[in-house]
C-alpha cells in the first residue's frame, strides 16, 4: 500500500512512517518502515508508531494526512495508555487469541487500552485533512473493526469489554492494571474511545480499497479458467475452524454424490475467519487446522482436495500461509506414525504438514483480506 502511494504521489509525500510484520518490508524512497512484532504487539511496533504520531505534530487546516490500514494493524501499531504497560497488553492479547475470541471481540478491547485505536488517532490528526485508505480482514468490512479503527467513531464501551472478559472466564486472569482500568472506565471515570459526531471526525475519509469478496471472485475467475465449475459458499464464515470444515466437507460430499448445488468438476470457495480454542502447546493456525480438521473428514475420498490459506501467506505464528489436504493425508500420516487426531489436540497441525510436506509457503503476499479456502471436486 506505501509503495503504490509512492507511485502515486511520488515527491509531493513530505514525511512519511508506517509499521509492517517483521520480513515484510519493501524498498520505499520517502516513507520510513518499521518491522515489528504480530499478532503479539512488541517494542519495535511502540516505537514505530511513536514515530507515526510525531508526524502528526503541527499540522493545520491545509495539511493532508493519508493512513493505509490493513488486516494486522491492530498488532503493528500498539500506543498503549492508561498506565497499561506493553507487558501487559501482550498477555491480554494472548490470552483473547487463545480463548477462541473473535476479531471485534478482541479489537474491542484493543480500543480501551490504546491511544491511537477506536477513533483516537483522529485527535492526534487534528485539523488536518485525513484519508483512510482500509484493506478489509474483518466480516462485514466494518470500519470501526479494521485495525481497531484508529480514524472511525467506536461504538464500543468499557461495559463491553468487561462483558467479553467474563464470557471468555478471563476477568481473574487478566493483569490488575488492565481489570483496573477497565472497571474504572465503566463507572465513568475513565474517558471513552469518541462516538460518531465527535469534532475529532470532521474532515475525515474511511475508503476501503481491498476485502475478501475481491479475493474471492479473482479466485473464482481463475478457477473457471482452470476448467472447474466456481461456486462463491460466502465472505463471511467464521466461529470453530473444526465446525466450519465439516460444513465444507458436507457441501463438498453432496457435489459428489447428487451435482448440487454444482456440478463437478467444481471448485467450492469461501473466505472469513474462523477461530481456534487452544488448548494445546502445538504449532499451528486456523487455515492449517482446518485442513487438519477437513482431513479427518476426507479419508478414502478420492475426488476432494481442499486448501485453506492466509492472503497475507502467514497463518497464526508461523511462515506457512495454510495447508492442503485430500482422502490420501490421514494414510499418509499413519505411515509417518503420525496421529491426526493427536495433532488436532495438540493444535499441532503445523508439524503435522511440515512432515507430509503439505504446507502451503507463499511468503509475504504484501496484501491481507482474511483466509481463502478451496475445495476442489475433480
Amino acid at each position: 500500500m506505501a509503495a503504490a502511494v509512492e507511485e502515486l504521489l511520488g515527491d509531493r509525500i513530505t514525511a512519511g512512517a508506517i509499521n509492517t510484520k517483521y520480513g515484510h518490508a519493501l524498498p520505499l524512497r520517502r516513507i520510513n518502515t518499521t518491522e515489528c512484532g504480530h499478532p503479539i504487539p512488541d517494542e519495535s511496533g511502540v516505537k514505530g508508531t511513536r514515530r507515526m504520531l510525531r508526524l502528526l505534530q503541527d499540522l493545520d487546516e491545509e495539511s493532508l494526512v493519508i493512513c493505509l490500514f490493513s488486516g494486522g494493524g491492530s498488532a503493528l501499531m500498539p500506543a498503549p495508555g492508561h498506565e497499561v504497560t506493553l507487558a501487559e497488553k501482550q498477555r491480554v492479547t494472548q490470552l483473547l487469541l487463545e480463548c477462541g475470541a473473535s476479531i471485534d471481540e478482541i479489537n474491542a478491547v484493543r480500543k480501551h487500552l490504546s491511544t491511537v485505536k477506536g477513533g483516537l488517532l483522529a485527535r492526534h490528526a487534528q485539523p488536518a485533512t485525513v484519508i483512510s485508505l482500509l484493506m478489509s480482514d474483518v466480516i462485514g468490512d466494518r470500519l470501526d473493526t479494521i485495525a481497531s479503527g484508529p480514524t472511525y467513531p467506536d461504538a464500543t464501551r468499557f461495559e463491553d469489554c468487561l462483558e467479553i472478559a467474563d464470557r471468555f472466564g478471563l476477568r481473574a486472569r487478566l493483569p490488575t492494571a488492565i481489570n483496573a482500568h477497565l472497571a474504572a472506565g465503566a463507572r465513568g471515570e475513565a474517558e471513552e474511545t469518541p462516538v460518531a459526531g465527535d469534532p475529532c471526525f470532521r474532515g475525515i475519509l474511511n475508503h476501503i480499497v481491498g476485502n475478501n469478496a475481491m479475493a474471492l471472485k479473482a479466485a473464482a475467475e481463475r478457477a473457471r479458467e482452470l476448467g472447474y465449475e466456481p461456486l462463491i459458499l460466502s465472505s463471511r464464515i467464521a466461529g470453530d475452524t473444526g465446525e466450519a470444515a465439516r460444513l465444507h466437507l458436507a457441501i463438498a460430499e453432496e457435489v459428489v454424490l447428487t451435482g448440487q448445488p454444482i456440478a463437478p468438476p467444481a471448485c467450492l470457495i469461501s473466505g472469513g475467519e474462523t477461530t481456534v480454542v487452544v488448548t494445546g502447546s502445538g504449532k499451528g493456525g486456523r487455515n492449517q487446522e482446518f485442513a487438519l480438521a477437513g482431513a479427518t473428514y476426507l479419508a478414502d475420498s478420492d475426488r476432494i482436495t481442499l486448501l485453506s490459506a492466509g492472503t497475507d501467506g502467514t497463518d497464526g505464528p508461523t511462515d506457512a500461509a495454510g495447508a492442503i489436504s485430500d482422502g490420501d493425508t490421514i494414510e499418509r500420516a499413519r505411515a509417518l506414525g503420525l496421529d491426526a487426531a493427536r495433532h488436532l489436540t495438540a493444535n499441532d497441525s503445523y508439524s503435522f504438514f511440515s512432515a507430509l510436506d503439505d504446507l502451503v509457503m507463499t511468503g509475504p503476499t504484501g496484501t491481507n483480506v482474511m483466509d481463502l479456502r478451496l475445495l476442489l471436486v475433480s
